[in-house]
Order: C-alpha cells, then sequence, then structure tokens
C-alpha cells in the first residue's frame, strides 16, 4: 500500500475497510445493515469500528433542529454527532469518538485553517487532493487498531454534496489492496400495484455509482419481503455482480432482529470471504450468540409508557425508545411507547397520561411545551405514577417542585423565563461569556458521587456514576437548601452540581441532569430505565388506578 508523506498516511492504520453507500433515497436503513454486519464479524471474533460520513456543512450536528434531522447524539468525549453513531454503539457494543464522525464542515475547517497557517507552501487548495486526502485520512485514523472499519456515507449517490467523498473512497480503493476493501450498495426494491419486485431503481443507482468511478462489491436490496431468485438474477445481470453479491434486507419487526437476518441472508460469510478473512474467524459453534439470546427473549409483561415531548418523531428521541426497549428486555417486558404532544397536554393530551402507566419527561430546549412537561410531573408526583427525567426533565421537575410545593409562584429556569423572580434553574457560570453556540455546552461524560440510601443508589448499585451530558443551565445553587427542606433529594452531584433528584415518598420520582439514554445498550440496559421499568410493573401489577 503506498504512503502520502504529505498528509502523514500511516500504512499500518486499520487493515479491512467496508464502505456502505446508499441510492434511491435517503433512510433505507443503511445505517442498520452496516451495524448489523459489524454486530456479526464482532461476533466471529474481529474487532469492528465504523465511521459515518455527513455530507452537510455543519461542522456537528449540535445545532441541528431534532425535527428535521433525528435526536443529537452524544459521545463520551462530547462530540455531538448523526443519531447513526448511536445505532453503531448499540449494536457494535463499543464506545465511539467525535472521530468516527466525519463532516463537511468539519473537513472543509480544518483544510481552510491549515491554508491560513500556511501549511500548503502557496499550493492551490482545491477539492482533489486536500479535501478527498483529508476525508482519507480520518478514515485511516479513525480505523487505526481494529480488524474492519465500516465507513457509511450519508445521503444518496448523485447529491451534489457528497461527490468528494465518493471521490475518495474512489482514490481510496486504488491505494488499498483489491483484499482490503469492499464496497456495498444499498438500494430500494419496490413492488408495483401488480405486485412485481422492481428492480429498475436498483440499476439506474448502481449505474450513476459506476459513472463515479465506483462498481459495487455487494448489492442489498431493502424492500417489504426477501427478494424473489428471479429479482436477484436481474439485479446481478444488470449491475455486474455474482448472483450471491445480492443480498435481501427485507422489514423486520424490531431493528434489533436485522442481524439475524443479515445472518440467515449469510452476508457476514460474503463478507469475510472477500476480505480474505474468514479462515481468521472463530468456528460458528464458538461465535458469541448473547445478542440472538437477548433480543428473541420473551416477553412476560406489558406496560405503557407516557413520553411528553415536543417532536411528533421517533427519530427526535430514538435514545430515549431504545434504552425502553432495552430495559424491557432486561426485564422481560413489552414496553409501548405513548406519544404526549407537551405543546398541546392541557388541551387535548391528558388523556393520554390517564391511559399510560408511567411517564417520561424527555431532554430539549427552548419554551415550547414546557408547561405541558411541568403539568406532566405533577401528574405523576401527585399520583405516585413512576416518572423518570432526563436532564430538561430533570429540570422542570426541580421547577415544579418549587411551584407546587415550595410555593415560589413563578419559578422557572432561566433559559425559558429571563423575568422568573426565582430562577431555580440558572445558567451555568462558564456559560455566561460565550459567544459561539456550537460545541459549547456541558458536553460528554462526567462523573457524578452518589448519596448512599438512596433511590439512585439503589438503582445504580454503586456509590458514583459516569454518564454523558449536554446541557447549558443547572439548578440554582442558591434555592438547594430551600429545595431539600422537605421531600425532595438532590441524590447525585458532581461537586455542586446537581445531578440527581428523587423524591422520598414516592414508588420512583427519578430525574437525572445527565442523559443516561446514551450509555444503554441491549447488553447493558440504563440503570436509571430499569429501575424505572421495574417500579411500573409493580405498579401495573398492583393494579392501581390513578384519577387525575
Amino acid at each position: 500500500m503506498p504512503t502520502e508523506p504529505e498528509t502523514g498516511y500511516d500504512p499500518e492504520l486499520g487493515r479491512k475497510f467496508v464502505f456502505v453507500t446508499g441510492g434511491v433515497m435517503s433512510g433505507l436503513g443503511k445505517g442498520i445493515t452496516a451495524a448489523s454486519t459489524g454486530r456479526l464479524l464482532s461476533n466471529a471474533g474481529f474487532d469492528v469500528t465504523a465511521v459515518k460520513i455527513d455530507p452537510y456543512l455543519n461542522v456537528d450536528a449540535g445545532t441541528m433542529n431534532p425535527y428535521q434531522h433525528g435526536e443529537v447524539y452524544v459521545l463520551k468525549d462530547g462530540g455531538e454527532v448523526d443519531l447513526d453513531l448511536g445505532n453503531y454503539e448499540r449494536f457494535l457494543g463499543t464506545d465511539m469518538t467525535f472521530d468516527h464522525n466525519v463532516t463537511t464542515g468539519k473537513t472543509y475547517k480544518h483544510v481552510i485553517e491549515k491554508e491560513r497557517a500556511g501549511d500548503y507552501l502557496g499550493n492551490t487548495v482545491q477539492i482533489i487532493p486536500h479535501i478527498t486526502d483529508d476525508i482519507k485520512r480520518r478514515i485511516r485514523e479513525a480505523a487505526e487498531g481494529t480488524d474492519v472499519c465500516l465507513i457509511e456515507v450519508g445521503g444518496t449517490v448523485g447529491d451534489i454534496e457528497g461527490m468528494p467523498y465518493l471521490e475518495a473512497l474512489r482514490q481510496f480503493s486504488h491505494e488499498e489492496d483489491d483484499e482490503d476493501v469492499l464496497f456495498a450498495h444499498v438500494t430500494l426494491v419496490p413492488y408495483s400495484k401488480n405486485g412485481e419486485q422492481k428492480t429498475k431503481p436498483t440499476q439506474h443507482s448502481v449505474k450513476e455509482l459506476r459513472s463515479i468511478g465506483l462498481q459495487p462489491d455487494v448489492l442489498v436490496g431493502r424492500c417489504e419481503d426477501r427478494l424473489d431468485p428471479d429479482t436477484k438474477e436481474k439485479i446481478a445481470l444488470f449491475c455486474d455482480v455474482p448472483t450471491d453479491a445480492v443480498f435481501s434486507n427485507p422489514d423486520v419487526e424490531d431493528i434489533y432482529h436485522v442481524p439475524l437476518m443479515v445472518e440467515e441472508e449469510g452476508l457476514d460469510e460474503y463478507v469475510m470471504e472477500q476480505l480474505n478473512i474468514a479462515e481468521e474467524a472463530l468456528p460458528k459453534a464458538e461465535r458469541d450468540s448473547q445478542w440472538r439470546e437477548l433480543v428473541t427473549r420473551e416477553r412476560t409483561g406489558e406496560i405503557d409508557v407516557a413520553l411528553v415531548g415536543k417532536y411528533a418523531l421517533e427519530d427526535a428521541y430514538m435514545s430515549i425508545h431504545e434504552a425502553l426497549k432495552h430495559a424491557g428486555i432486561h426485564t422481560e417486558v413489552e414496553v409501548n411507547v405513548l406519544w404526549v404532544d407537551a405543546d398541546e397536554m392541557r388541551d387535548h393530551h391528558t388523556e393520554r397520561l390517564r391511559e399510560a402507566d408511567a411517564v417520561v419527561v424527555p431532554g430539549g430546549f427552548g419554551s415550547r411545551g414546557a408547561e405541558g412537561k411541568i403539568e406532566a410531573i405533577r401528574y405523576a408526583r401527585e399520583n405516585d405514577v413512576p416518572f423518570l427525567g432526563l436532564c430538561l426533565g430533570f429540570q422542570m421537575a426541580v421547577v415544579e417542585y418549587a411551584r407546587n410545593v415550595l410555593g415560589l409562584e413563578g419559578a422557572h429556569s432561566a433559559e425559558i423565563d429571563e423575568e422568573t423572580p426565582y430562577p431555580v434553574i440558572d445558567l451555568l457560570p462558564e456559560q455566561y461569556d460565550l459567544e459561539d453556540l456550537g460545541g459549547t455546552m456541558r458536553l460528554g461524560a462526567h462523573d457524578t458521587e452518589i448519596r448512599p440510601d438512596t433511590l439512585a443508589h439503589e438503582v445504580y448499585g454503586a456509590d458514583s456514576c459516569t454518564e454523558r451530558h449536554r446541557h447549558r443551565y443547572e439548578v440554582n445553587p442558591e434555592y438547594i437548601d430551600d429545595l431539600e427542606a422537605g421531600s425532595l433529594t438532590f441524590s447525585g452531584r458532581a461537586g455542586n452540581r446537581m445531578e440527581i433528584v428523587e423524591l422520598d415518598d414516592h414508588p420512583y420520582f427519578l430525574g437525572t441532569q445527565f442523559h443516561p439514554e446514551f450509555r444503554s445498550r441491549p447488553d447493558r440496559a440504563s440503570p436509571p430505565f430499569v429501575g424505572f421499568v421495574e417500579a411500573t410493573l409493580e405498579r401495573v401489577d398492583e393494579g392501581r388506578e390513578v384519577e387525575i
């Protein structure tokens, strides 16, 4: 493999690379397909990592609207990234870093800063080679020390913003040995009105990809059902790949079943053969089977949880949905999530709370929906309904208690009401002089000390925890003594920062300033979510009736 001294490439960084592109339309499931394949490679004994390429001009996802782009996922090092990184962490069982997310904004910013510093020695700075070289460098460095690196290229082949990345991939394939690089292309195979699986969208997508200089080694057809043998043969013929390189990825009830489907199709075995690592894989009888055992575990109970938010979009709260699912796997409980619109709570959605067995109030920013969240928290507190508040949900629980228990009329967060007479939630001290919004919150993993003999201590089973944060505001220290004078307790602290709140006289009332959902995995369910589901199941089993 050739070296490129100018960009500092090390040919020993990373061994095998699987590039995953998508065609026809976005949202097909490239990430889940890649993550599922990675899960199976990991089960076979390989050290697997992933890179997500996002062609947008944002440096990171931190300033993007969740309603447009889904949730902002936070990594342990504080990186604010696309939600697909969350899927990679959950499927691969590994912690990613900000280096595993490549964006156009990040790449161009770095190259322009180098140009301003004079690092290019008077050369004309261009897309090729400077931008493409930087893209290749980032991929290689993210792959360092692993056996296989999966690289998902966001968007759809043909998008103008994705062209530099596809060119970088074309160059990449020439710089590496053939057996070290594999291209997988995921496309839509729709049905016609007469029930025929149509291959033309796939053909056109592959034609577009080949016009750029990339020939896919593997084609994955997304369809409602498995691809018919005739469909596979037709795709293979017109897209110039072997028939056994065409795989089905049909719809499944749960995304965690996709690895099982991929395994049935034999995609993982084909990838290992093409990368020439099949002989290094563990024998099938010795491969890790925990994933299959977890995701196929029977459920013996069922609960309904109200999620009180302002974004009527599941992707905006993906990690919370998944963390509830993980807690359900752990406790063998089916968790059904009921959407409650916080912005319309008073007029239309109070009945949804009455239908639910428990309440979750998620994080968020801004004033919209805040009063609805406060009302939902009051309902949970007064009616002994299990409650879990996350970040803003934690803060609104403090506001609700200050208003309705301590009698501090008009108490609020200074973020939402700058004129509040009782700012029980206020700006972090280090935030006062900041001008830029991007990447300047309290971000990433921080330690929390947990008070003994509390619900939080029981939930975590430890004197401390490490969880991920994303916030600018915190509990105002001036009100802590008043807030703790009654049944409210700040059972988790980081120095003088309040991290966990709970109520002494409630079956399960817990709020966290951090986001425990970001560290939850199918095989490592988040403790606050597990405790929440267990308390809810106990309440359901008791058959307790609640009236608003």
